[in-house]
């Protein structure tokens, strides 16, 4: 097995595990946030796929609850400079 295929796996269990969003992983593996995205979302499906399948999971709810973060983070921002 290849380093890439080691770090997919390794990013794939370390979301599974914590539930961290793609941004979160990619700061914890220090790559780039398309990487990640491309390594779960592509890569992962011919490694291993039950593991894929508890990822898709994790990325689709934290895809329907994307917009209520921005709009939590913008409410904070200007509550912050009152």
């Amino acid at each position: 097995m290849g380093v890439r295929e080691e770090r997919v796996l390794k990013e794939a269990s370390y979301m599974v595990e914590t539930k961290q969003t793609v941004r979160e992983v990619a700061k914890r593996f220090c790559v780039s946030k398309s990487t990640v995205h491309k390594d779960l979302r592509e890569r992962l499906q011919s490694l291993d796929y039950d593991l894929y399948l508890q990822v898709d999971e994790i990325l689709n709810y934290h895809a329907e609850v994307r917009h209520l973060r921005g709009g939590e983070s913008t409410k904070k921002k200007y509550l912050n400079k009152s």
